[in-house]
């Protein structure tokens, strides 16, 4: 219902935030990680999700699209409410739980308070699709940190590797095999790891 308010910080805790929007004040609750963001601005723009319950309405703030996209995602899981979604990106950032989801990266999501082994489990089996679907479109948000990487990566996208599986691939062979120096190598590797 709402995409966005924008307007001055009134108020700031680390879970909620007082947005006044023309004379009107909204309250909204947010993660840490947006609270790091907004912390020294006056006033600024929160995108926002509204959650409508039996009993009552809540309103939900995120300092970046992304963080809102994970939001939403991660509470069409069944088992994780709002409030987890919340824990989820107070603790982690969005980039990570995305890659915590596309690498099946269990351990991780445990390590959240309120999310246990098999609710973690779900996390990663509802939304490995929909998380890979949405990073094919976008940019990509994962680091590329050296030349080496990079000129792997132009490879395997000329090669007609998505820009995700690409990344994904070329980091898994950095991690496993952190002194690889020789370009066709990487290629190689990263190619067999797809």
């Amino acid at each position: 219902m709402y995409a966005y308010l924008e307007g001055k910080f009134t108020y700031k805790s680390p879970a909620q935030v007082y947005v006044d929007v023309n004379g009107i004040g909204f309250e909204v609750n947010i993660s840490l990680n947006t609270y790091s963001a907004i912390q020294s601005l006056e006033k600024g723009r929160l995108y926002t999700h509204l959650q409508v319950k039996e009993d009552g309405h809540v309103l939900f703030g995120f300092s970046e699209r992304e963080e809102k996209e994970m939001f939403l995602l991660l509470i069409s899981v069944s088992g994780v409410g709002a409030a987890t979604a919340r824990m989820m990106l107070s603790s982690l950032k969005s980039e990570e739980v995305r890659m915590a989801i596309l690498s099946s990266n269990v351990k991780l999501l445990e390590s959240v308070k309120g999310i246990g082994k098999k609710s973690a489990e779900r996390l990663v089996l509802e939304l490995k699709d929909k998380v890979g679907k949405q990073l094919s479109g976008a940019d990509l948000s994962i680091p590329v940190h050296n030349t080496l990487e990079q000129d792997a990566f132009t490879a395997l996208t000329a090669l007609g590797i998505s820009r995700q599986q690409a990344e994904l691939s070329i980091q898994k062979i950095i991690r496993t095999e952190p002194t690889i120096s020789q370009l066709e190598d990487l290629i190689k590797k990263a190619l067999k790891a797809i």
